[in-house]
């Protein structure tokens, strides 16, 4: 029994049959021991227990392990020890195999964790045997269908996400079949995507709007969550990656095909933004709406605006099954050894030392060009911005009082973290930066986060400190406190789809299919209004140097981009966006990392650039490699461009 069963939490306590074939590249054949499978589906109690196993297969979105785009391009770094035991990093270095790929989803080496292909094969064995159980309602077989060709669905997208192309897995073919039909090759990707959009719209007949038992169901399919993933995959297919990109002219099939369309195909712009409108309005019937702060503390504190803002920033993230959360998994959180709030977490707090302060451990770091891509207080680009001192940002000056609810007045810090917009303030621990959390809940009296070697926040050692002077503050929540003897923490499912994501892909397909609208900038201005921010064409017009720049399509979508990428920073977009956007060759090929020298006691040593590595990005890189050896037992399949 995989162990990922055990986290589910829908009640399931052990698995009584075992379905673990071999697959080896005949990635979607049937088994022959049948009987096994007749008593899986002989009751609605082993038909549920077969049920919950493909949620099981959910790779996790939330750890290193499993996810490539937590650290596989620009946004985190960490200390060189770690470097070495990431495969995410290696990606980000450009240390990808073909001999044995990294997060390879494939044949489940190399931090893949699953094979995906199993996963649709099992999906397929659930939905070919559902009708056998007598003893179930016809709407609960129904709703489990749906959820089945939904998670299908969604295994189909993350492997042709990786891969480009794949074999489309609509049947399981029997192994009486013969060699030559059970060695699949890959599928044209609009094939596949039409195929995926299919079950999609089928399974959105039959889910519910919202989940109604939140004891049981947290983390179930809903019709938000689907059309959530239509829009997404849609938007996908519509992107210059995968609608008429040239350079995968000569990537064919058996029959000389392209398994990438050729030539450009505005409708699929068309497609994906009445999909994300879809997705909108789907989310807004089933109860979701962008999470705001009340202001009011949990011991009855009522905080400043300002301090609000920031929550409602934080709080979209780290506040478990809030408003905003579309898709969230119970066991897919950020807690744990690999996850997100232990290393992400500045330690702000005095009073503590010793085995108390290891229990967290703050290594994952933001980049200085993520400390750099926030806009201004003024809601545009620092280097944009008429009034941001951009060529000066690296000198220092000290905060007066004004800043208090964000810089610790009378500290020192770098120009860079003054006249920034909420979102810097709420995403990031930074040297002089005020902390709400770690036990302290009046805005009046915060902690400050210290970040200079030897400093509470700082470097002490060789392993727990943040290897660029940022901490992603974001993703610890503000309930979680080091304390004497433990670290407890209110955990939060991973946000794998939430509102702000869907309105902002919505303001960019919308941008792409029409051009600058009132949807567009409605899309845009509602996630910044959250954010504390005006409204996009104000902003733009009353202080940028370029004022003219949303009303033009080209500059709108690099603002939209831009929007997407601050707002949804961490959550795991950047990895994916930058690469269906064509930017990530220019972006992150021979792309230096740099940060803070923390290991400087003093203003004049901490804050000089340091260049800590270089990333690496090549054409190849846009698409997973198929192993050697799965390449060799299927001679059918053709291997990704470039490997």
């Amino acid at each position: 029994m995989r162990k990922n069963i055990k986290k589910i939490k829908y009640g399931i306590a052990s698995l009584l049959i075992g379905i673990m074939f071999a697959c080896d590249s005949y990635v979607d054949v049937v088994p022959d021991n049948l009987a096994t499978i007749d008593i899986a589906f002989n009751s609605r109690v082993n038909a549920e227990k077969f049920f919950y196993t493909l949620y099981g297969y959910m790779p996790s979105h939330a750890q290193i392990e499993t996810n490539p785009a937590i650290f596989g391009g620009d946004e985190l770094w960490s200390i060189p020890s770690v470097v070495t035991e990431t495969s995410g990093l290696d990606l980000a270095l450009g240390l990808q195999s073909v001999a044995s790929p990294k997060f390879d989803y494939w044949t489940n080496q190399n931090f893949g964790i699953q094979n995906l292909f199993i996963a649709l094969r099992d999906c397929n064995i659930f939905l070919e045997n559902i009708y056998q159980p007598r003893d179930m309602t016809e709407f609960e077989r129904s709703r489990w269908i749906a959820e089945a060709k939904f998670l299908k669905a969604y295994y189909h997208f993350w492997l042709l996400r990786q891969y480009g192309a794949i074999p489309t897995i609509k049947e399981n073919i029997d192994v009486s079949s013969g060699v030559d039909v059970v060695r699949v090759e890959r599928d044209k990707a609009d094939e596949t995507i039409a195929y995926i959009v299919s079950l999609l719209d089928e399974a959105i007949l039959d889910l519910p709007p919202a989940i109604t038992s939140t004891t049981s169901e947290l983390g179930r399919v809903t019709q938000p969550i689907a059309a959530s993933i239509k829009a997404k995959i849609l938007a996908w297919s519509a992107s210059p990656l995968m609608n008429g990109n040239t350079a995968y002219a000569n990537w064919v099939n058996s029959d000389g095909e392209p398994y990438i369309n050729q030539t450009f195909d505005h409708g699929k712009w068309e497609l994906a933004a009445e999909a994300c409108r879809e997705a909108v309005n789907l989310s807004l019937a089933g109860g979701h709406s962008l999470y705001k702060s009340s202001g009011v503390t949990n011991t009855g504190i009522q905080v400043s605006d300002s301090t609000r803002t920031k929550l409602s920033i934080r709080g979209a993230v780290s506040e478990p099954w809030n408003s905003e959360l579309i898709w969230g998994l119970f066991y897919d959180n950020a807690d744990g050894n690999a996850g997100f709030q232990a290393h992400s977490y500045g330690i702000a707090k005095p009073g503590l030392s010793g085995n108390d302060l290891a229990r967290a451990r703050p290594n994952w770091a933001p980049t200085l060009r993520i400390a750099e891509l926030f806009y201004s207080d003024n809601g545009v680009p620092i280097e944009e911005d008429t009034s941001f001192d951009y060529f000066d940002r690296y000198s220092t000056t000290t905060a007066s009082d004004d800043y208090k609810y964000y810089i610790e007045p009378g500290y020192t810090t770098a120009k860079l973290h003054f006249n920034r917009e909420p979102r810097f303030h709420a995403d990031l621990f930074f040297d002089g930066g005020k902390v709400y959390g770690q036990g302290q809940f009046d805005d009046k009296s915060l902690y400050t986060f210290k970040n200079k070697a030897g400093e509470l926040g700082g470097k002490n050692g060789p392993f727990n400190y943040s290897i660029t002077g940022y901490l992603p503050k974001k993703m610890s929540g503000i309930y979680d406190e080091l304390i004497v003897g433990s670290f407890p923490k209110v955990v939060y499912p991973f946000p794998i789809i939430r509102l702000a994501d869907m309105y902002l892909l919505l303001a960019e397909c919308s941008n792409e299919a029409f051009g600058p609208s009132q949807e567009v900038y409605d899309n845009l201005d509602v996630v910044r209004e959250r954010a504390g921010l005006e409204g996009v064409v104000s902003s733009w017009a009353a202080h940028s140097k370029i004022p003219a720049k949303p009303t033009s399509k080209d500059g709108l979508r690099e603002i939209i981009h831009q929007e997407r990428l601050i707002e949804l920073t961490f959550e795991g977009h950047r990895f994916w966006d930058l690469r269906r956007w064509l930017k990530a060759q220019r972006m992150l090929n021979n792309s230096d990392i740099k940060g803070w020298n923390v290991e400087g006691e003093t203003n004049e040593t901490y804050y000089q650039i340091q260049t800590l590595r270089q990333t690496k990005f090549s054409f190849k890189d846009h698409f997973w490699p198929i192993s050697e050896a799965d390449i060799i037992s299927n001679p059918n399949l053709t291997q990704s461009p470039g490997w």
